[in-house]
C-alpha cells in the first residue's frame, strides 16, 4: 500500500520559481500542492519549514557495474547510496560484462533492477562495430538512449568504424548519447609520457594525456554527424572550456544537440591530483580551474543543459595501483546533489539553475514520463534538502560498495534531510528504508 504523506511549508523549487507552499502525496503521485492544505486521516504530515522541496535528481549517467564487475559495485548499493544523496532515477551505461548490445542484455538488466534498485531506473543500450542491426530494432520505449563509446571503453564498446559509426547517427531511434574523446590522439600522448617517464608516469599529466583536444576533436566530430543526419545528439561529461563554443545556449526544449556535465568538473581541479591522486582520475579527466570555471559559467546560462555523476566505482585497491593500472572512474551518487548546491552556496549558480539541470533537462531529453518536476499528477519523487545543517562526509555513511568517497573529509553546506520515491518515504535523513523500490522509468516515445 503506498504511503500517504502532506508535506507543510516547504520552499518549493521548481520550474524557475521559489515559493512556499503544502505538498499532499497520495497513490505514488503529488495529488495536490497548495498555500495551506489541512491534514486528512491517515496521512502522516511532515513539518518543512526551513527547507527546500525539490524534485529528485535524474541522474543520465551511473556505471553500476552490474551485471559482471559486481566485486566493486552492484544496482542494489549504488542505488541506495542514490536514495541517500535525492537521486530518486538513475540511466545506467551499457559497459558491463556482458555489455548491453541487444534487447535482451537490456531486459536482463531491468528485470535485476526491479528486484533490487532502490531508486527508479533506466538502461542504455550500448554501441560496438557490429550491433547496428540490433540498434536499429531498439524499441524506443525500451531505453533512454543509444551509448556510443568515441574514445577507449570496455571490451567491445569502442566504436572506430567510420560506416558504422555513420549507420549508427543515421538510424538510432532514440537519442545518441557519445563518450567524446578521440583514441589515437590519447593513444599518442600516452606514448609520449612513457617515453619520459618510464612505467612511472605522474597523475599530473593525466589531463595532458586525456587531452582538450582529444576531447574538442571526437565532440566536433559528432556533432558534425548529428548535423548531417538530423540525429539527437547528447554530449556527456563536458570536461573542457575549449568545447563549449560547439554548443548553444538556453532552454533544452527543442534543442537536437545537448551536453552534460558532472558534478565533479564543477568541484575539483587538476590541483587537487596532488592531494587525492587515482581518486579523481577519470575520463575525459579533470582539467584546469580556468576550465571549471568556464563549465560553471556554461551550466549557467543553458550552454550545458544537464548535470549528471558518471559514478563509476572502483576498490580502493584498483585505485592504488601505477598510473597505467590503476582504472579511471568515480563514485558520486550519494554527495552529488550537495556538492551541487556547494555552487549555489558560493553564488556562481542559482537553486532554480541547479534543479533546471539536474531534474527538468535530463526528464525533458530523455521523454521521462511524468517525473523530474514538481507538478500535481507527476510521480512523488521528491527531496527534501536542509540548508541549515552542514554535512561532514564520513567513510562510516558511504553506501556505495566500494567504500570510499573523494568527498571524505570536507564538510558540505547543506543535507538530505528526507527523500520520496514513488509517494514512498526512501531515506528519513539517517538510513534508507529498504522495504523501498524503484519503478522502471518509462520514456513517452
Amino acid at each position: 500500500m503506498s504511503e500517504r504523506w502532506l508535506i507543510r511549508d516547504a520552499e518549493l523549487v521548481n520550474e524557475g520559481r521559489r515559493w512556499h507552499a503544502d505538498v499532499r502525496v497520495r497513490d505514488g503521485r503529488i495529488a495536490r500542492i497548495a498555500p495551506s492544505l489541512a491534514a486528512e486521516p491517515g496521512e502522516q504530515v511532515l513539518e518543512a519549514r526551513g527547507r527546500w522541496l525539490l524534485p529528485g535528481m535524474i541522474d543520465d549517467q551511473v556505471h553500476f557495474r552490474e551485471p559482471g564487475l559486481t566485486h566493486k559495485a552492484d544496482i542494489e548499493h549504488e542505488s541506495r547510496a542514490c536514495i541517500a544523496g535525492g537521486i530518486t532515477s538513475f540511466m545506467d551505461m551499457p559497459n558491463t560484462r556482458p555489455p548491453a548490445l541487444d534487447a535482451d542484455a537490456l531486459e536482463a538488466k531491468y528485470a535485476r533492477a526491479a528486484e533490487v534498485s532502490r531508486a527508479n531506473y533506466g538502461f542504455y543500450m550500448g554501441a560496438s562495430n557490429d550491433n547496428l542491426e540490433h540498434i536499429k530494432r531498439l524499441d524506443p520505449r525500451s531505453a533512454p538512449g543509444v551509448k556510443v563509446f568515441m574514445g577507449s571503453s570496455t571490451g567491445n564498446m569502442l566504436v572506430d568504424d567510420p560506416a558504422t559509426l555513420d549507420g549508427i547517427f543515421a538510424a538510432a531511434p532514440v537519442p545518441v548519447i557519445t563518450h567524446c574523446e578521440d583514441t589515437p590522439m590519447i593513444e599518442a600522448n600516452l606514448a609520449a609520457a612513457h617515453a619520459r617517464y618510464g612505467t612511472d608516469i605522474p597523475l599530473g599529466e593525466h589531463p595532458l594525456i586525456r587531452s582538450r583536444e582529444a576531447c574538442l576533436k571526437s565532440t566536433t566530430l559528432a556533432i558534425s554527424l548529428a548535423r548531417r543526419h538530423g540525429t539527437r545528439l547528447h554530449v556527456l561529461h563536458i570536461s573542457t572550456a575549449d568545447e563549449l563554443a560547439l554548443f548553444a545556449p538556453g532552454p533544452v526544449q527543442g534543442k537536437q544537440i545537448t551536453a552534460e556535465t558532472c558534478v565533479h568538473y564543477l568541484h575539483f581541479c587538476d590541483a587537487d591530483y596532488a592531494r587525492l591522486g587515482n581518486r579523481i582520475k577519470c575520463n575525459p579527466a579533470i582539467k584546469t580551474a580556468a576550465d571549471r570555471a568556464a563549465i560553471i559559467h556554461a551550466l549557467a546560462e543553458g550552454r550545458i543543459d544537464v548535470l549528471a555523476t558518471d559514478h563509476a566505482p572502483h576498490l580502493e585497491s584498483e585505485k592504488a595501483q601505477d598510473y597505467d593500472h590503476a582504472p579511471s572512474g568515480l563514485p558520486l551518487v550519494q554527495y552529488a546533489l550537495q556538492v551541487a548546491l556547494e555552487r549555489v552556496f558560493d553564488g556562481v549558480l542559482t537553486l532554480e539553475r541547479v534543479v533546471e539541470a539536474a531534474c527538468h533537462a535530463p526528464a525533458l531529453r530523455f521523454d521521462v514520463r511524468e517525473r523530474g518536476f514538481l507538478r500535481e499528477g507527476y510521480h512523488a519523487d521528491l527531496v527534501l534538502i536542509d540548508p541549515a545543517r552542514p554535512h561532514a562526509v564520513t567513510r562510516a555513511e558511504i553506501l556505495s560498495k566500494c567504500g570510499w568517497s573523494p568527498f571524505e573529509g570536507e564538510t558540505l553546506r547543506s543535507s538530505v534531510a528526507v527523500t520520496f520515491v514513488n509517494g514512498n518515504l526512501a531515506f528519513d535523513g539517517t538510513q534508507v528504508i529498504d522495504s523501498v523500490r524503484g519503478q522502471r522509468l518509462g520514456f513517452a516515445r
